[in-house]
């Protein structure tokens, strides 16, 4: 169990890393057409992972209750949204593509703040990871291994293109391969350290697990709603992020149902 979820846990680091080493072997800056279509995969794996990691099995723990088993998944969602919205306000932080930056006025550097757009973005991730493994440790829940490590690969394969889009534009911009690598592959640094907390923590509220992976639910789908469905769909074409969409859905169903 504690060797499965150390590789769990590190799975998804691997996948920022390998999208940021697209600096070695990629020439100029990713297309946008391919930017878009990453996004839109990104976005696919995340809402099926909300829905068949999270938010069903929060649903599952809680059948005692009947016909309210919704409650604790309904209300751990809507603080899951209401946690990143908060983050969202208190930290700067610039999107992709976009001109203005948002969150305080701290005049911090483009790319500084672009790293902060995706530390923001992977902290649910991080706890998604952590809270399912909890579960699947804690032994109370009906959350396998192979359940937890579809979650993880899920990540992991959305993390990809997060790599290559943070690593791409600082090599664009003048810094060296290796930097940009480090700086591309730092950035998922957040998600390991977030799922170890998450992990400590529902360990110790084991009742809390349906709220626990309910919140993680809806932090993910307030990235995906906020940051990623807009950024692939902007500009022509914006129907390559729709097909990648349900590739990315069905790829994250199969693997949840498949090893789960």
């Amino acid at each position: 169990m504690i060797i499965n979820t150390i590789y769990g846990l590190v799975i998804p680091f691997i996948g920022t890393a390998a999208g940021a080493g697209c600096v070695f072997f990629m020439r100029h800056n990713m297309s946008k057409l391919l930017e878009r279509g990453l996004m839109g995969f990104a976005s696919g794996v995340m809402v099926a992972a909300s829905v068949w990691s999270l938010l069903i099995p929060a649903m599952e723990l809680s059948e005692g209750m009947g016909k309210l088993a919704f409650v604790p998944a309904f209300i751990g969602f809507w603080l899951g949204i209401l946690f990143l919205l908060l983050l969202d306000t208190v930290i700067p932080h610039l999107h992709i593509n976009a001109e203005k930056a948002e969150g305080p006025d701290k005049k911090l550097k483009k790319n500084t703040m672009l790293l902060l757009a995706v530390t923001l973005h992977n902290i649910p991730e991080g706890m998604a990871v952590g809270v399912v493994y909890a579960g699947m440790l804690s032994g109370t829940s009906n959350i396998t291994v192979g359940t937890a490590l579809a979650l993880s690969i899920g990540i992991a394969i959305q993390n990809f293109p997060e790599g290559a889009i943070i690593s791409m534009p600082l090599k664009a911009g003048g810094r060296g391969k290796w930097r940009a690598f480090r700086d591309g592959a730092l950035s998922g640094v957040v998600e390991p350290i977030g799922a170890i907390l998450t992990i400590l923590f529902a360990g110790l509220i084991v009742p809390a697990m349906p709220y626990l992976l309910s919140f993680a639910a809806g932090a993910m789908l307030y990235v995906v709603v906020e940051e990623l469905i807009p950024e692939m769909s902007e500009g022509e074409h914006s129907n390559i992020g729709v097909v990648m969409f349900a590739l990315g859905f069905t790829v994250m169903m199969a693997l949840d149902v498949a090893l789960g």
